[in-house]
């Protein structure tokens, strides 16, 4: 009986032995894989690290190509050499400020955008300023589009610009900006015919034709688009009729009134 409990006593130590053993190795096991997945994840965050630092800052990534597209009144050549102060400079640092004062600069640019072409090439996507007509000064000519900024002075009329007159001048009025809004929805072939306009109120815009003493009774610039649509019909008809007036003002009843 003595050697029984004293062989069980020893089956027992051996069995803790082996439990204590592979609690052990499954708590190695729990702390490697710890370990191993916190180095995974600390090397990919350095690896994304490195790899942002390298966009940033390596030379490779640097701006070494301007593009201008949209440009026609603008040589894209000059609004290039106005901007290529930033070439050499990682795209990821460009300066946007500076490049908007330096677009600035140019009148004729309305608006812009830019797009980043991986690895160096900075294309710059402009909407230019349309003119619509010119007002006259003393001895010279503004041409203004249609939010009346002043595009250029010349001393002379540009060809086939009209002219635009409103009280006082004034480009910031009603009367201007009813002025502006016929101009833009006139299609080219009747903008083309139209050398002069004149508006006292934003109601009583008034187009002189080129080449002939007849004007056209525009009214206000509402329903424009239908308007053009009415002269164009109206002067097939009586384009060479002489003197007179095509009254578009309403355009279910225009009419034409010689003399």
């Amino acid at each position: 009986a003595a050697r029984a409990a004293a062989a069980e006593l020893r089956e027992a130590e051996r069995a803790r032995r082996r439990s204590e053993r592979a609690e052990l190795k499954r708590f190695t096991r729990r702390t490697r894989r710890r370990r191993i997945a916190w180095l995974s994840g600390t090397g990919v965050v350095l690896a994304l690290v490195a790899l942002i630092l390298v966009a940033v800052y390596s030379p490779l990534l640097a701006l070494r190509e301007i593009r201008v597209t949209g440009t026609n009144l603008l040589d894209a050549a000059q609004v290039e050499a106005a901007i290529d102060g930033q070439l050499g400079t990682p795209l990821a640092l460009l300066d946007e400020t500076r490049l908007e004062e330096e677009l600035g600069q140019f009148t004729f640019i309305r608006s812009y955008t830019t797009e980043l072409l991986p690895p160096g090439t900075l294309i710059v996507h402009v909407t230019e300023r349309t003119p619509i007509g010119v007002i006259a000064g003393a001895g010279s000519f503004d041409v203004v589009d249609a939010a009346g900024v002043v595009l250029a002075t010349t001393p002379e009329r540009p060809p086939g610009v009209p002219v635009v007159r409103v009280a006082d001048d004034e480009i910031d009025s009603a009367a201007f900006r009813s002025v502006a809004e016929v101009l833009m929805a006139l299609p080219p072939e009747l903008l083309a015919q139209v050398d002069a306009v004149t508006a006292s109120t934003r109601d009583d815009v008034t187009l002189q034709l080129t080449g002939s003493n007849q004007r056209v009774a525009w009214g206000s610039a509402e329903q424009s688009d239908h308007k053009a649509r009415v002269l164009a019909a109206l002067l097939a008809i009586h384009g060479g009729a002489g003197p007179g007036v095509y009254d578009v003002s309403a355009p279910g009843t225009a009419v034409f009134r010689a003399g």
